[in-house]
């Protein structure tokens, strides 16, 4: 599988660009699976449910499944969590996994950078960061820059960069 990070300050556009991003990839024949890093504690499930008082009762994981879908939760209870190499090998295979955050690991990643924020640009001295994609232009940038709301740009830059199998597009209704 190829992996590639989706990195950025906070409000820079990150999930709203692998949003767009996503059915892009998807709708020139790639299967795309995501990998989302939270720096808070989260939770998927709330209580009342038989799930999340299975998870209360000390169960390590919690398996809940549909005819549309299902989740499986495993609880740290105090391990360490899990590195990015760790948690891609539980993805069912894909072409490319996308990653948004763990801006720190030795991943490449497209920066998503919007200047009017004020933050510093992670490509300077991040070696990991192989393009930025703004909406404004970026005078001395070493990588390739990519208007952040030209998709499609993105998009042909990440299967190029990835090494993504060319595919046919596929026209509606096929």
């Amino acid at each position: 599988m190829k992996i590639l990070g989706l990195a950025g300050w906070s409000g820079s556009g990150k999930t709203s660009l692998l949003v767009k991003l996503i059915p892009e990839l998807v709708r020139r024949g790639h299967s795309v699976s995501t990998l989302k890093h939270a720096h808070h504690n989260f939770d998927v499930d709330r209580p009342g449910k038989d799930s999340y008082e299975h998870r209360i009762a000390g169960a390590s994981e919690v398996l809940i499944s549909s005819a549309n879908r299902f989740a499986l939760m495993h609880e740290l209870r105090g391990a360490p969590e899990p590195t990015v190499g760790e948690l891609v090998a539980r993805l069912s295979p894909v072409d490319l996994v996308l990653i948004e955050g763990y801006k720190a690991h030795a991943h490449d990643k497209l920066e998503v950078h919007r200047p009017a924020l004020g933050k510093p640009l992670l490509a300077a001295e991040d070696r990991y960061v192989v393009a930025v994609a703004s909406d404004a232009p970026i005078p001395g940038l070493k990588v390739p820059l990519i208007d952040l709301n030209n998709v499609s740009a993105i998009a042909d830059f990440v299967v190029a960069h990835c090494g993504l199998a060319r595919t046919p597009r596929r026209a509606a209704g096929d």
